[in-house]
């Protein structure tokens, strides 16, 4: 018994809410450690495989209503798409990269038409690297956003602390280090 509380994953929750997960993780440590213990297997399997039958409708939908525009962030979409890729991966359904890569295009805003053909354009084939690509764009987009609430279009920067202006000629002062006014004509 010392050895279950040494297992590197989640122990079955006895709802078996975490089943399918579970039966991932248990098989793969079964597997390194060369054992099969096919009368608990079936036990289990006999116990709690209806999960998938529970999981896999609910997985289905949801991969159906994916949509990006609907996420306030990347993250929060890609959240949601390895969530629901998962699911349907545990019920014996795999999503290919080819497949998640569309449902992205094809789910952008309306207003990003010519971004979702950019990416497209690029023939990304593997999921991660158009995630990669939008992260990193939300992120300039971001940026550029509070650099623009800082100061926006068309209002002028603060003047320099230590210049003034005298007949549309700018002279710099002395500021204690021994430096005298320089005129900008004659520097």
């Amino acid at each position: 018994m010392s050895n279950l509380t040494k297992l590197e994953f989640a122990a079955l929750d006895i709802t078996g809410k975490n089943y399918l997960s579970w039966v991932l993780d248990a098989e793969i440590h079964l597997d390194a450690k060369d054992l099969d213990p096919q009368v608990l297997w079936s036990n289990l399997k006999e116990r709690y495989d209806h999960q998938k039958t529970v999981i896999l409708p609910k997985a289905r939908y949801d991969w159906l209503h994916l949509r990006l525009q609907d996420f306030k962030s990347v993250s929060e979409y890609n959240s949601a798409m390895f969530r629901i890729t998962s699911q349907l991966k545990l019920c014996g359904e795999k999503i290919t990269d080819a497949e998640m890569l569309e449902k992205t295009y094809t789910t952008f805003h309306a207003n990003n038409v010519v971004l979702q053909t950019q990416y497209r354009e690029k023939e990304f084939k593997k999921y991660s690297e158009l995630i990669s690509c939008l992260l990193v764009a939300e992120q300039n987009n971001e940026l550029l956003m509070k650099n623009h609430e800082s100061r926006p279009t068309g209002s002028a920067p603060f003047p320099e602390a230590n210049a003034t202006s005298h007949n549309g000629k700018e002279k710099y002062h002395a500021n204690n280090s021994g430096r005298g006014d320089v005129d900008v004509d004659d520097a």
